[in-house]
């Protein structure tokens, strides 16, 4: 007989016999609760569980007792690979429940013993490293079950080489494919298909969704329930899917790939290599009317760029040139009729771009080191958003600890297109009073003025000293970020003090917290990576300094089309847009600092517009209730009352 969840969750029930550590708290089960009735009911629910609550169980307990077909979502592969390791056969086995779960990524994370094979006999790699990589590659292909590179412990999951030995949507041979019988990708897709719940994160479900191409386009039919666990990412999440891109990286994949086809079936075609080389020109041409720097640019910007109209046209012709010869070829071989149909579509995709028919899309570019993004954004993804979610009728549960603004949902609903869907808020159970303090120091000046990350780590100094290091300083730009961590180790070595100075980038995000969780003593200088996902728990964290309020630079080209358009319908772009973003991120910024019931700490925020703006008011109410104060005595006084830890 099914355990009802009062049961489950009681302080003698099953997860407390099989959960180290567990303890009945109410917002925990009444969250499951509330979850269960939606998936009962087929209803969309919105729910924001503050740190602690427990929302993982909360979620997992009713989705493994219900009965159906399950897809639970989330931000990030970290939190996917978390779940399906450790949540959720804990989950199971306190439940002695029989469901079959499986883990599915996109494409790019799954071997591909085609690709393997070509880059293998082609040979071309750029470096000996890059060589030893491949063959190291060759070797786990032997031993492997699943073909995940994160398996693969011998070769960095960011190495350029795996680019080369897995297959994207657009260079997948399909059922032509000389190894479909042991492809991994299918292989993976078909344990999802006979799984009861499958997890899944953002950007494949929405690939999925948009692209029909990574197996959850499959899934969803007979799927019950959809959990988008970190649903606060949804939105950008969405943004980037419900839209177009072309870069000049999938050309120059294309050249490579033609080339390569063209030297096993098709010698003789004396002008492919010359169609492969003109279009490579045509793709890297383009990319250096550019600033070698990576940015954004709105349209205007690329317009305005000496070259760029003449660099798309004639990436186009060349497109055009090498497609043509192509199909004359299509048939010698599945490699060439592939790249044919690349492409195609990559024609067609530029094409698209270039002529901006669609007035709801806005058009913009971005640069990376050696690569053009070309961008069409929807401005609403409201619309689209109810179009995906209509027909089949399933539940559908958004959850994360930042959703709301003073417990408001208006701007999430309205940004997803949910209508006056249920919702509800969970506070965390931690005593924030007593575990926090929320620091406003005075006098700093205004931040877009000169000087003022100086002052910011100056009025900060005197906090990192009381609290021992122990402490991750969030820049709200990567500039700023490097400034911060410039004048900290000036200031630490005039001052004789021995906290490790920490940077984002100087590794990977994992390397970094391990290192900052070990040393105990640490200050890490960080961006956007730091601001969530992230959590430290005990004494090796008591201060989050913020520098600034986190609002999108108002230059990002789709923020301001998205600011234009508003304010073209009469409305208030700041008030509805703007600030429950920033608000939003704010908490996920001091959502780092309490993580446990026994930790304590303070959250410093720099920024003066906190005080002096009337909307300030509206980011602290929607923090956690701590304490606050405008008083460096008490923050010292604060840290003094519980003795630092020395490691």
């Amino acid at each position: 007989m099914t355990p009802s969840l009062s049961e489950v969750f009681s302080p003698d029930g099953p997860l407390a016999a099989g959960v180290p550590g567990y303890r009945l708290r109410a917002q925990q089960l009444e969250m499951a609760e509330r979850i269960a009735a939606a998936i009962a009911g087929n209803q969309v629910l919105v729910a924001e569980a503050g740190t602690g609550t427990g929302k993982t169980y909360a979620y997992l307990v009713p989705a493994l007792l219900s009965g159906g077909k399950v897809i639970v979502s989330t931000g990030t592969k970290n939190l996917q690979d978390q779940l399906f390791a450790r949540d959720i056969p804990t989950i199971r086995k306190v439940l002695n429940s029989p469901v079959k779960t499986a883990l599915l990524k996109g494409r790019a994370n799954y071997l591909c013993h085609y690709h393997l094979e070509q880059a293998l006999a082609d040979g071309r790699f750029a470096s000996r490293d890059d060589s030893a990589a491949a063959l190291k590659i060759a070797r786990f292909a032997k031993v492997t079950q699943t073909g995940d590179k994160a398996e693969c412990g011998d070769v960095s999951e960011s190495s350029p080489v795996w680019g080369m030995v897995t297959s994207t949507r657009e260079n997948c041979l399909g059922q032509d494919c000389p190894s479909h019988k042991e492809c991994f990708v299918l292989a993976a897709r078909r344990e999802a298909l006979a799984a009861d719940l499958v997890v899944v994160n953002h950007h494949l479900f929405f690939a999925d969704v948009m692209l029909r191409d990574e197996g959850t386009a499959e899934l969803l039919p007979a799927c019950n329930t959809v959990i988008f666990d970190e649903a606060h990412q949804l939105p950008e999440t969405a943004s980037l899917f419900f839209g177009d891109n072309v870069s000049t990286a999938q050309m120059l994949d294309l050249a490579r790939d033609a080339r390569a086809e063209g030297l096993t079936s098709a010698r003789d075609c004396l002008d492919l290599p010359i169609f492969c080389a003109a279009m490579e020109k045509a793709a890297k041409d383009l990319r250096l009317t550019l600033p070698v720097e990576a940015a954004r640019f709105a349209l205007p910007q690329l317009e305005a760029r000496m070259g760029f109209d003449n660099g798309v046209v004639g990436l186009i012709r060349a497109l055009e040139i090498l497609a043509a010869l192509l199909e004359t070829q299509a048939q010698r071989a599945e490699g060439l009729e592939n790249c044919w149909r690349r492409a195609t579509e990559l024609l067609a995709q530029l094409r698209r771009w270039q002529s901006g028919a669609d007035a709801d899309y806005v058009r913009w570019g971005e640069t990376y080191t050696h690569a053009l993004q070309l961008n069409s954004t929807p401005l609403v993804i409201a619309s689209i958003m109810q179009k995906q979610m209509s027909g089949h009728p399933r539940a559908w549960i958004f959850t994360s600890a930042t959703l709301a603004v003073q417990k408001d949902f208006g701007h999430y609903l309205a940004e997803m297109g949910l209508g006056d869907a249920d919702s509800a808020c969970w506070e965390s159970p931690f005593d924030y009073e007593k575990q926090a303090l929320l620091y406003a120091p005075q006098n700093l000046p205004e931040p877009n003025s000169y000087g003022f990350v100086d002052a910011v780590v100056k009025a900060a100094f005197p906090v990192l000293q009381a609290s021992g290091g122990r402490a991750f300083f969030l820049c709200t730009s990567l500039r700023a970020m490097r400034r911060t961590h410039e004048l900290l180790t000036e200031q630490l070595e005039q001052a004789g003090l021995p906290f490790p100075l920490l940077l984002q980038g100087e590794g990977s995000k994992n390397d970094l917290l391990e290192r900052f969780r070990r040393l105990g003593n640490a200050i890490l200088v960080g961006s956007q990576s730091f601001w969530e996902g992230v959590d430290v728990r005990g004494d090796a964290l008591s201060l989050v300094v913020i520098d600034k309020l986190p609002f999108a630079p108002p230059d990002d080209p789709v923020l301001s089309a998205r600011i234009e358009k508003m304010k073209n319908e009469g409305r208030n772009a700041f008030m509805e847009y703007q600030l429950p973003r920033a608000v939003i991120n704010v908490k996920q910024g001091a959502g780092r600092l309490i993580r446990d019931e026994t930790d304590r700490g303070v959250l410093m925020i720099c920024d003066p517009r906190l005080i002096t703006k009337p909307y300030g008011k509206r980011v602290w109410r929607s923090l956690p209730p701590m304490k606050r104060t405008r008083d460096l005595a008490e923050v010292l006084a604060f840290f003094e009352s519980a003795p630092v830890i020395k490691p």
